[in-house]
């Protein structure tokens, strides 16, 4: 299990299977959510997450495995839905307020 406090998160990536469509789309909500904090959001291949030195990975179910294999000492945080989520809504929610994140 990899945990990190929502203060600490300076980098989220939204992982996706080839770098376009719907990850776009999420980063797109979530930068939104985080416009008043100093938190980098982008999106990225799942393949090419080790590269990109995140704090937090953002990522479709089907992709969990694959993320955490990439950057085994980062919270992967699995979504289900790409609008409503409650995982991502959590991970806003303990940006914005400073508690804790994990891929438990």
């Amino acid at each position: 299990m990899s945990k990190i406090s929502g203060s600490e998160v300076t980098r989220l990536i939204i992982a996706c299977e080839a770098g376009m469509g719907s990850s776009v789309m999420v980063a797109g909500m979530v930068k939104k959510a985080l416009k008043k904090t100093n938190v980098s959001v982008s999106h990225s291949p799942v393949n090419q997450l080790a590269g990109e030195n995140p704090d937090v990975v953002l990522c479709q179910r089907g992709l969990s495995g694959r993320a955490k294999q990439a950057v085994p000492e980062v919270p992967v945080i699995a979504f289900d839905m790409f609008l409503g989520d409650p995982a991502i809504a959590k991970v806003i929610d303990a940006v914005l307020n400073g508690t804790m994140i994990s891929d438990e």
